[in-house]
């Protein structure tokens, strides 16, 4: 875990070296909002080919909304972040998920002085529909058993903390007393084994502990963007070495008003979760209408 916190910490300083180069424009007061909505294609035929292949046709969609709130010494950040996938490969059995989040996030500001301001954070988490994790069976066939559902699991967040923000696409948060509730379905819990980190027979867990959130996004060319977010929660009550982590790195390519090439990675480390870090990677051409 170590190096990995290098490898962010590098990205994160290199990223900082371009966005102090550029300065943003004074943000409006009163309310703004902002909008996107995408589709992500990647696509993969093979036909006689010899190295061997597998034929997949994946798709995305993708809700990014924005409503914020700025009045002298009050500001109010809202997103919401919404997106769902799924892959068909022409050797499985089942169409399965390569993305599945809603989420939305809550910031409210009282400056403070220079940069800093006095905060209150909301963060909730959870996802649309069924996941599945997949094995086979004794004659080699594909099976899969229901592992997750709609607010199975479901966290908030909620702390007091200090935000520090240079501007739109440079700010960090850290709310040293969040807390942390986790909602699962009692159903999948297992004897012994802590399903999301709630015990067998309970539906919730609660947490208290520091979370620490950051936002840097920077143009590395005229038709190119970097979007780096990082999520980071230390539980004070269990295991407080064992910090999640939550990091997503956006890379943008743009070819013209509404088509862009995207590479999102993301990689999550929850050991209540998995023990491991989990990784996911997408890349494709994308159809992008604001509003």
């Amino acid at each position: 875990m170590r190096n990995f916190f290098l490898l962010i910490i590098a990205l994160l300083y290199i990223t900082f070296s371009f966005a102090q180069a550029k300065k943003a424009e004074p943000p409006k007061q009163g309310w703004t909002s902002k909008g996107k909505i995408s589709f992500l294609f990647n696509q993969s035929a093979f036909s006689n080919w010899v190295a061997r292949g597998e034929n997949t046709l994946a798709g995305n969609i993708g809700v990014n909304y924005n409503f914020n709130y700025l009045k002298a010494k009050v500001t109010w950040k809202n997103n919401v972040v919404s997106s769902y996938g799924l892959t068909k490969s022409k050797n499985t059995d089942f169409e399965k998920k390569t993305d599945d989040r809603f989420e939305f996030n809550s910031l409210l500001g009282i400056k403070a002085e220079s940069n800093w301001y006095y905060s209150l954070l909301f963060n909730f988490k959870t996802q649309f529909t069924r996941g599945f994790k997949y094995s086979k069976d004794t004659n080699g066939k594909e099976i899969r058993t229901e592992h997750t559902n709609f607010f199975s699991p479901a966290t908030f967040l909620l702390g007091p903390g200090m935000l520090w923000e240079k501007n739109e696409n440079f700010k960090f948060n850290i709310a040293p007393a969040t807390t942390k509730l986790v909602i699962v379905d009692r159903n999948f819990t297992l004897p012994k084994e802590a399903y999301f980190g709630v015990e067998e027979g309970k539906s919730t867990r609660l947490e208290l502990g520091l979370s620490a959130t950051g936002r840097l996004k920077i143009d590395l060319a005229e038709n190119m963007s970097m979007e780096n977010i990082l999520n980071l929660y230390s539980n004070y009550l269990e295991s407080p070495e064992n910090i999640d982590i939550d990091y997503t790195m956006n890379l943008i390519m743009k070819i013209n008003s509404h088509f862009t090439t995207n590479l999102i990675f993301q990689t999550i480390y929850d050991d209540n979760a998995f023990e491991g870090f989990q990784i996911r990677e997408v890349f494709g051409l994308s159809f992008n209408y604001g509003f």
